[in-house]
């Protein structure tokens, strides 16, 4: 039985160390196979994040439990190339995910980035300028070359790991290894649990709390609350529990769907007085969801709805008149950002007593309103027809 003849990485450095290795292969797959797959693609940008902080994580420990020495029968050049691999490795390990976060946020499609569908991420600041231009070439060109010197470093990592455990005395597996090619000398005690991880967590933690900073529309009373409207005009009130404003497309020929879940609305409605009659409606779209993060916050950015600019869409409805099948029909007429149109929205409506209800719907154009322009002019990913349906339950005022 031999004794150890050098030193292992502590416990930490090992996890660390094949959890990084696992995802930097599934990556280099995933960035080959990921061609208009939407769901690759972030899931390309979100392990890309993860594989950076644990990146920042192992630097933090490694400077503080310094690995073991190399064995002392590779050779002085064998410990130089060494060396430069490993600087090398974590100089990849958190530049190409940097590389990749500019590569997004400079690009002339600006699509959000929900890491593993829960986090949203945001882009780089002061990166506004840089969308679509030379910058974003470059990088782009830095991004691809650099996976490719990541493969080249693996290679020669490998390479160099089989060649001093087939060919030298010491051999360096069971350092990475333990247990499976001998046996090395347990690594003194580790420190820096709190510093190391705490840090790139503390780090990713501040990041991710900028979208959350963003400013966000005041936070009218709930769904059917009559604010800027003025509500006595109007001679209807809508239940908001039993009301809603839902949309739905198709995204990739898949169907998708949402509500809104604030907005204000004022109805004056008279069936015998259809000339007299308005409905004024202010949407909140930031407070669209349709169960999937991603979309959420897709549609309030800036060529999307952008609500950080523009808090609501504002409808008005008008030119009412009676329909041969015993519903209604009016004109909507829809001011979203900049952009005003004017579009047919057909709706039945029952009243019974002093109780109404009502449902209807109306097919609108992307393209007409602006929205998603930049990214989708042609409406190869999302269709450029939407539908908006409204339905819910009104009484009398008094």
């Amino acid at each position: 039985m031999h004794a150890p003849s050098s030193n292992r990485y502590t416990a930490v450095a090992i996890l660390l160390h094949w959890a990084i290795a696992g995802l930097i292969l599934f990556m280099i797959w995933l960035g080959w196979n990921m061609e208009d797959n939407e769901a690759r693609f972030q899931l390309h940008k979100s392990i890309g994040i993860a594989i950076l902080f644990l990146s920042v994580a192992r630097v933090m420990w490694r400077w503080l439990n310094p690995p073991p020495p190399l064995p002392d029968d590779m050779t002085a050049w064998e410990k130089r190339l060494s060396h430069a691999v490993h600087i090398g490795f974590y100089a990849l390990m958190i530049g190409l995910p940097l590389l990749g976060w500019l590569l997004v946020s400079t690009s002339k499609f600006q699509v959000s980035t929900v890491l593993f569908g829960t986090v949203s991420w945001p882009h780089l600041p002061f990166t506004e300028g840089m969308r679509g231009g030379v910058v974003h070439e470059i990088v782009e060109f830095l991004h691809s070359k650099g996976a490719w010197v990541l493969i080249v470093l693996l290679g020669l990592h490998v390479a160099g790991a089989i060649k001093h455990e087939v060919a030298a005395e010491q051999g360096v597996f069971k350092r990475m290894i333990p247990g499976l090619f001998g046996r090395a000398h347990a690594p003194g005690p580790a420190r820096g649990y709190v510093t190391a991880f705490g840090a790139a967590l503390l780090l990713f933690a501040i990041i991710a709390a900028v979208p959350l900073m963003k400013s966000a529309p005041p936070a009218p009373a709930g769904p059917g609350a009559t604010g800027a409207v003025p509500a006595e005009t109007g001679n209807w009130e809508i239940d908001p529990a039993t009301s809603e404003i839902a949309f739905s497309g198709t995204y990739q020929n898949k169907p998708f769907s949402g509500t809104f879940e604030r907005w204000d609305a004022n109805v004056l409605f008279d069936p015998e007085d259809l000339e007299g009659s308005a409905v004024e409606v202010k949407v909140y779209p930031a407070t669209a969801r349709t169960g999937t993060k991603l979309y959420d916050d897709t549609l309030q950015g800036g060529e999307w709805f952008d609500t950080n600019t523009f808090q609501s869409v504002k409808v008005s409805l008008l030119n009412f008149a009676a329909s041969p099948d015993g519903g209604y029909t009016a004109e909507a007429s829809l001011l979203v950002k900049d952009t005003a149109v004017n579009v047919p929205f057909d709706f039945s409506l029952i009243i019974e007593g002093d109780s109404a209800t009502f449902e209807g719907t109306a097919t609108l154009s992307r393209k007409a309103l602006n929205l998603g322009q930049q990214s989708d002019p042609g409406a190869d990913w999302v269709a450029d027809e939407v539908t908006v349906t409204v339905k819910g339950t009104a009484t009398r005022k008094e």
